[in-house]
């Protein structure tokens, strides 16, 4: 057997000494580590096709021992032979624009004619471990057995019956001590124009060989109030690739990640085929320490600068006129019209271009074979004669950001990647636009999904990093919630007054699930203009109209804010808004710098509910009272029963508090009027 043990770097930049400060990675005789301060995993070297020895949270000194003798990563049950050429390399990637500074274990080996590299990703002050998976090689088959019903199961009559069943290929798996391991899987759901339910929990107890569906599993141990959790980073488990029906199996104590998210197809000879990655976090307490430790390693794939990342944008597509209006004169009537409003950022949906795509109301356009037209990402000089200058410009002196929509060729898997993503880096050098919606995106295969990535890639590095894209998650098979997370932020949703699918509550009902799992401040989250087909909604009490307009815009302050609507269809009314803006877009940053969870109930239409940003002994709420006729909420934080704290109204109409947090860590918040809300900032007093 065959060790290349590629050391120096290591030694030079991280010295056992840093094991108590910063990312490690340690290889001696047979056994690999890796860590950082608050997590570390012990690994049998076993020719390089590691076994997971230990999983330790130095949080709390736990220690869990691996059960298993067999190898964390399998691709296929024919692919028994021993692991050959295996190698060690550590090294730093040093902090850019999109992320800090973290440490890579690389290993490598061979099984056969495949060839394997685990990178394990390691930040810094994050009790998590991520592990990339590239392929390359030959390979007859990939496991991709599919989910089992278990009423085809006989009945269990002995252990050989028990083990009986050959599962999917795995990503990665522990098995642990213990029969007390209270269990959370996560299922996520986008393609949103068909989906207003976009999270499903489901909690259970492992028991016998099961398996679920989700991005997302939280195992606690009842017995000492300690746990751990593994991420799938791939898109939502309804359009994942190659998928064979489930993400997740438990068997008592056993746990187990599974699907690749590739074919024995797509691996090639000469080159790597990234897999979907894993990442395994461990906790010590509630859920609020869960939820801290995912959103820790979660705020270190992307930073959020906020001269970069904050934004309340204006896209004029949520008023229904498609590409009709778009021109160089509506776009600057928009633009002051925005910066009336108080909004940083005006988007010029589908239309600005030459080309006309299928959504255009003023032509039959087409998204095949964009490329026939080398004009097609220009801008229209029937439209824009003098280009997109002037909008520009207009925007600088208003300090109103100028943003546009774009469609990348999706034909032949991307092939004309590079083509798009000249047209992306030419519009930011002639123009300066940074941030782009990026729409009708397909990923049905591997390919598409590895020419996407060299799209956004491309254009990070020739723009220095200072690119935003706007990933629209409301149709097809797209990137979903955990995947492209280095690339900007998701579009989350269309809604219309048009056809009565936006409610207020249902919007904030959206974004106070998903922002339990998912950073609320990576969703772009729309309000309406309420006084747009208010006639559609009849007497119905949750209407937008039975709103005030603030309310709407405070319904996604815990997000980025997206005004869904043409400005110059406001009436005069409506820009009284702007107050509220101003002041919120000088807390934006500060208050999404936190950890923001859901507190309070789900909103219903009749709930208190809100939201939290958690910064230490600091932080943020958002109190909102739905249509409910209590004027004083009893509210669920996440702050500790006893809690001292002075909270500070900063807009909203309520009034300062001066309270100690109930045993039950409900605080009583009180807003007189039905459809209202307050934004404070809190202090814990000592």
């Amino acid at each position: 057997m065959k060790h290349i043990l590629s050391i120096l770097l290591f030694f030079s930049l991280f010295s056992t000494v840093d094991a108590q400060h910063g990312p490690y990675s340690r290889f001696e005789k047979d056994t690999l580590v890796i860590g950082n301060s608050s997590i570390e995993r012990k690994f049998v070297w076993n020719g390089g096709n590691l076994i997971t020895h230990s999983l330790i949270d130095k949080s709390s000194g736990q220690m869990w021992f691996n059960k298993l003798t067999t190898p964390d990563f399998q691709v296929s049950k024919e692919l028994i032979t021993p692991a050959t050429n295996s190698s060690y390399t550590s090294y730093e990637v040093r902090e850019t624009a999109i992320h800090p500074t973290y440490l890579i274990a690389e290993i490598n080996y061979s099984l056969g004619k495949l060839h394997i590299k685990k990178a394990y990703r390691i930040y810094p002050n994050s009790p998590v471990i991520a592990c990339d998976i590239y392929l390359k090689g030959n390979i007859a088959s990939i496991q991709d057995d599919k989910a089992a019903n278990m009423a085809d199961r006989k009945n269990i009559e002995s252990t050989e019956d028990m083990e009986a069943g050959q599962m999917a290929a795995v990503l990665d798996q522990i098995k642990l001590d213990g029969f007390h391991w209270q269990t959370k899987i996560v299922e996520f759901f986008d393609v949103t124009d068909w989906n207003n339910n976009l999270i499903q929990e489901r909690n259970i107890i492992p028991y016998r060989k099961s398996t679920y569906r989700g991005n997302l599993l939280v195992a606690h141990n009842n017995e000492n109030n300690k746990g751990f959790f593994f991420l799938k980073e791939a898109p939502t488990s309804s359009v994942q690739l190659a998928y064979q029906g489930y993400d997740f199996t438990t068997e008592f104590s056993h746990f187990t990640v599974s699907g690749l998210g590739l074919t024995a197809k797509d691996v090639k000879d000469n080159v790597w085929t990234k897999a979907y990655s894993c990442v395994i976090g461990v906790y010590s307490g509630g859920e609020l320490q869960q939820l801290t430790a995912l959103r820790s390693y979660q705020k270190n794939i992307r930073k959020l600068l906020p001269q970069r990342d904050e934004m309340v944008m204006m896209n004029t597509w949520g008023d229904r006129s498609q590409d009709a209006k778009v021109n160089e004169q509506f776009s600057l009537l928009e633009v002051e019209r925005a910066a009336a409003l108080g909004i940083s950022h005006f988007q010029i949906d589908d239309g600005w271009q030459v080309g006309k795509s299928p959504n255009s109301a003023v032509a039959k356009g087409s998204f095949k074979n964009i490329w026939d037209n080398p004009n097609y990402w220009k801008p229209d000089p029937v439209k824009y004669p003098r280009g997109l200058s002037p909008v520009v410009k207009r925007g600088k002196e208003l300090g109103v950001e100028i943003c546009l929509w774009f469609n990348p060729s999706v034909q032949n898997d991307y092939a004309d990647w590079e083509k798009d993503a000249s047209a992306l880096i030419h519009l930011y050098k002639e123009y300066g636009i940074r941030t782009f919606k990026i729409d009708g995106l397909a990923i049905p295969t591997k390919q598409s999904e590895v020419n996407l990535r060299r799209l956004f890639d491309t254009v990070l590095e020739k723009t220095d990093h200072r690119v935003v894209f706007n990933l629209d998650a409301t149709a097809g098979r797209r990137t979903g919630y955990f995947t492209f997370n280095e690339y900007g932020n998701i579009f989350l949703e269309n809604r219309y007054t048009d056809w009565q699918n936006y409610y207020p509550y249902w919007t904030l009902r959206n974004l106070w699930q998903l922002a339990k799992y998912v950073p609320p401040e990576r969703l772009q989250v729309e309000f309406l203009n309420k006084w747009r087909n208010a006639d559609k909604y009849g007497d119905d009490i949750f209407a937008p109209k039975k709103h005030a307009f603030e309310y709407l815009f405070a319904t996604t302050m815990a997000a980025q804010p997206l005004a869904w609507f043409e400005g110059t269809g406001l009436p005069g009314a409506a820009l009284n808004i702007h107050h509220l803006i101003s002041a919120y877009r000088e807390i934006q940053h500060d208050f999404h710098s936190g950890t923001i969870l859901p507190i309070g109930d789900e909103p219903s239409g009749r709930s208190w509910t809100g939201f939290q940003s958690i910064k230490g002994e600091t932080g943020y709420f958002i109190f909102y009272r739905e249509n409910t006729p209590e004027a004083v909420g009893s509210v669920k934080t996440w702050l500790p029963a006893g809690t001292k704290i002075n909270c500070t109204p900063l807009f909203g109409n309520g009034k300062v508090i001066r309270t100690t947090v109930s045993r039950s860590g409900t605080m009583d918040v009180t807003l007189p009027k039905i459809n209202d809300f307050v934004l404070y900032r809190y202090e814990i007093v000592k």
